[in-house]
């Protein structure tokens, strides 16, 4: 009999990963991939959801088949603000709309003018006014402007849910799902915000069971639990929700960078909301207040324009060391050079590169971009006695970013996990009963310390 391993697919916006963990959470085997994205019925990019249940359906049947591991258990964590829309006979309607897609501002301002004022919405919803990234107002678009696929939805799953539903034929719905940004959930009385009935979009909706759920199923001939999938910065939270004992605020890096406080008590403030905050949820079903950044997909914008103008290689930032005095020669000038290609915040009047060297724009753009993300931190911690900051995700294995970011945080100290397992290990350890122990980070995260 093989080692026995649960297995996790984490599916990312740009990289599909698949892990397997053995009964200590040791990660015992990983592989990556990357799809192309697909025109969706307007020709805008969207998932290839065919070939990601074409590259799943393959991995795990490869793991299933080797003798050297034997798999007890399946789950999923992926990206949120994603529906699947499935027909009578359970196949996807329409393809996985992009939560980028721009959304029809005639029609955003009906749904607020009808539910709203917005922001009491928000604050009730715990959203920002963001199009499709409200997942439930990809349902009311659907409903408003492609009445005739509406009327076919038998339900719609939250991604992480979808992918549940491939193995155990069961569709439901999970907090973590229903808690990141879709402005169905009512954070005052924890149930479905009224306009769900009032548009009859509550009809499409899966009943939700808890994020610990798993079923079992015999798939290809083997026994296994598999789970009900859960949101990806949800799953990146829980290892650290149970194996640290003092508040903590956990910024998770990568497409999106989000900032969560667990510790704050979860409804949101007209503040908060000057401030862009938003809630995520636990797996208990608690809020988790929190800030978005688009910050790696910036940061690559941002890379692209800096490879053009100094002729560098792609990956010529890695090659770049931190220099302390150069941080400290921008601080002291304190001016705001980079135009943002992706992020909602105000620009300098024109463009100015004034470094004559990659090296010094390359400091310049993440001092920069760290000011931003030490506000969004600013904004969750209010009124919070937290003096310990984790940094997860991409971010994570970026010097530069690190020691500017602690700087603009200190006195808090900064303290950086290993950049490749946080979804994953949070959807295997939301499988396990199994408690962590108190130096669980330091030996399944590399956790690093930084001054």
């Amino acid at each position: 009999m093989g080692r026995e391993v649960t297995a996790v697919f984490d599916i990312g916006k740009t990289n599909k990963k698949f892990f397997l963990f053995d009964r200590d959470f040791h990660e015992v085997h990983r592989e990556y991939t990357h799809l192309e994205t697909v025109p969706d019925t307007e020709g805008y990019p969207s998932e290839d959801l065919q070939g990601l249940t074409l590259w799943m359906r393959e991995v795990i049947d490869r793991a299933l088949g080797q003798e050297k591991w034997d798999v007890k258990a399946l789950n999923f964590s992926s990206y949120g603000a994603s529906l699947v829309h499935l027909d009578a006979n359970g196949k996807p309607l329409t393809p996985l709309y992009n939560y980028t897609k721009p959304y029809e501002t005639a029609l955003e301002d009906a749904f607020y003018k009808q539910y709203g004022p917005q922001q009491e919405f928000e604050r009730h919803t715990g959203t920002s006014r963001s199009g499709m990234l409200n997942s439930g107002l990809q349902l009311y678009w659907l409903k408003h402007r492609r009445p005739e696929v509406f009327q076919k939805i038998k339900v719609s799953l939250h991604l992480p849910q979808y992918l549940s539903y491939l193995v155990t034929g069961k569709p439901v719905s999970d907090f973590t799902s229903l808690g990141c940004h879709t402005a169905l959930w009512d954070y005052r009385h924890n149930r479905y915000h009224p306009w769900v009935a009032a548009e009859g979009i509550d009809r499409v909706l899966a009943p939700i069971v808890p994020t610990e759920t798993a079923y079992p199923v015999t798939f290809r001939g083997k026994a296994l639990r598999v789970g009900v999938g859960i949101h990806d910065s949800s799953a990146a939270l829980l290892p650290y929700l149970r194996s640290i004992e003092n508040p903590f605020a956990l910024l998770s890096t990568g497409t999106w960078s989000v900032a969560l406080n667990p510790f704050a008590d979860g409804h949101l403030s007209a503040e908060d909301r000057r401030h862009d905050c938003i809630n995520y949820m636990r797996t208990n079903g608690q809020p988790v207040k929190a800030a978005r950044l688009f910050l790696g997909n910036e940061f690559k914008l941002q890379l692209e324009a800096l490879m053009t103008r100094y002729g560098a290689g792609a990956h010529a930032y890695r090659e770049v060391s931190f220099d302390a005095r150069l941080l400290e020669r921008i601080r002291t000038e304190d001016r705001r050079l980079f135009h943002w290609e992706s992020l909602d915040e105000a620009c300098p009047p024109t463009s100015r590169w004034e470094w004559p060297d990659y090296t010094g724009a390359y400091h310049q753009l993440l001092y920069e971009l760290c000011r931003l993300q030490a506000s969004r931190l600013q904004a969750i911690l209010l009124d919070t006695p937290i003096d310990r900051l984790y940094v997860d995700g991409g971010f994570a294995g970026n010097p530069v970013f690190l020691a500017i970011l602690s700087r603009m945080v200190s006195p808090m100290q900064l303290r950086t996990t290993d950049s490749s397992l946080g979804s994953a290990l949070g959807a295997a350890v939301v499988m396990s009963d199994k408690p962590l122990q108190k130096g669980f980070l330091k030996t399944h995260y590399a956790l690093q310390e930084h001054p």
